[in-house]
């Protein structure tokens, strides 16, 4: 709980260095203004059929598993039996952690295959003329692993209450915006090294700020105690 309430600041930093990495990547963007709109309407269209058509809660629920398996595997552990149905699913890991707990509710699933098989296609074929549609595609897929979650965080979630809420909820806000910030590097023009910077300042910033709100609370405190004493007295 400790640690969770410690890493609220940083929610708030990430959020400011998104936000500042988000206006760097549309004003950069005046060549091809169209892509700007590309990743928000496809978005926008998830959204949409979230709402109005049935859920493919078993699609969610193989990428939420396959999910918790790639990264069991990524940290050395080893894989089980795996179940999938309608009303949810299991795998069998050799460890856990976190991270492996987590990662669902930040690790979009289906937007990071959409990504590697287009990288993995323009070493083969031409693919910037799909480049629209594809950016499309990572805004739906996005918004399928953001509709998902929330709903999901909605409901009680024994992989968030095996670490705490506070916790959980602080890692997954804050990976999941990481991830929007390594997406505007990857398909944007921003720099990965002036995403860096704007992190490494804005955090500064923040825990320098939030330390001195506490150095104030303290004294004011310890003043509002020595007064009691004194009339006590």
């Amino acid at each position: 709980m400790l640690i969770g309430i410690g890493l609220i600041p940083l929610c708030w930093a990430v959020s400011v260095a998104i936000y500042a990495l988000y206006q760097d990547s549309v004003s950069t963007a005046s060549t091809h203004p169209h892509e700007v709109w590309a990743l928000p309407a496809g978005f926008t269209a998830w959204v949409v059929i979230y709402f109005i058509l049935p859920r493919p809660v078993r699609t969610y629920v193989i990428a939420h598993e396959l999910t918790h398996a790639l990264w069991a595997l990524m940290m050395g552990g080893r894989i089980g039996k795996m179940k999938v149905g309608k009303d949810g699913g299991h795998v069998e890991l050799s460890k856990t952690n976190f991270l492996i707990t987590l990662a669902p509710y930040f690790f979009p699933f289906y937007t990071v295959i959409l990504i590697a098989v287009y990288y993995l296609l323009s070493f083969y074929i031409d693919v910037e003329p799909y480049r629209i549609w594809w950016l499309s595609g990572v805004g739906l897929t996005w918004a399928f692993h953001i509709t998902f979650t929330i709903s999901m965080l909605a409901e009680r979630q024994p992989d968030v209450q095996e670490h705490g809420r506070i916790f959980s909820y602080a890692v997954i806000y804050i990976a999941n915006l990481l991830v929007i910030g390594l997406w505007m590097v990857m398909v944007g023009t921003p720099k990965t090294e002036t995403f860096l910077n704007l992190l490494k300042t804005d955090t500064v910033a923040v825990y320098s700020d939030t330390w001195q709100y506490i150095e104030r609370g303290w004294e004011y405190c310890v003043m509002r105690i020595h007064e009691t004493r004194v009339s006590d007295s």
